[in-house]
């Protein structure tokens, strides 16, 4: 079964990191455009076609350096080696120029947003790359990191909640699982 990809994490690098969960989001040219679209990398409409299998090894390899980085400690950066590669990574693939959007005007005379041309690789891989540092280097955002506390769940988010008490990436998924376990419990413990 084929979920949606989520964009509810605080960042568009967290919503990619999150393209793992509960399956494998990034396994073919077709659903990496898709996701490149859903997450506003490029305007709706923007022809994908040019992308191939072999662009999701760099997006993969991309989104590994990301768990390395926002999963280390969550907020604090660890003094280690691949800490340092992956921050290195991340900063080299920022450097590149992302794709330049324009104004144009639609059929019906309103401005609507079109790239300059068919964005490449290098292009889309500095977006998120971009927003990784910008979450780094955000010292609210990086002490907002959580985990969710989901049973197997790897989603990590920004807690933007009243109080910061966030505990589950989804109230009505990973929340409402441990909500239903938890009456379980309950109901078992009464029974015996």
């Amino acid at each position: 079964m084929a979920h949606d990809p989520r964009f509810d994490c605080g960042h568009l690098c967290l919503d990619f990191l999150a393209t793992t969960h509960p399956e494998e989001h990034l396994d073919s040219a077709a659903r990496l455009g898709t996701w490149i679209t859903a997450a506003g990398l490029v305007p709706e409409g923007t022809p994908l076609d040019h992308i191939t299998p072999d662009w999701l090894t760099g997006f993969r390899e991309l989104r590994e350096h990301i768990g390395q980085l926002v999963r280390s400690d969550l907020g604090r950066p660890p003094a280690s080696r691949l800490f340092d590669l992956s921050l290195a990574r991340i900063n080299e693939l920022a450097r590149a120029a992302t794709p330049a959007p324009r104004a144009v005007r639609a059929d019906d005379g309103t401005l609507t947003r079109a790239l300059d041309h068919a964005p490449d690789r290098t292009a889309l891989l500095a977006v998120i790359a971009r927003d990784t540092v910008e979450l780094l280097t955000d010292p609210v955002a990086r002490a907002s990191l959580r985990q969710c506390a989901g049973d197997n769940c790897p989603i990590v988010y920004v807690d933007t909640s009243r109080g910061r008490r966030r505990r589950w990436c989804s109230s009505e998924i990973c929340g409402n699982r441990e909500r239903v376990a938890r009456h379980r419990r309950r109901a078992a413990l009464t029974r015996a």
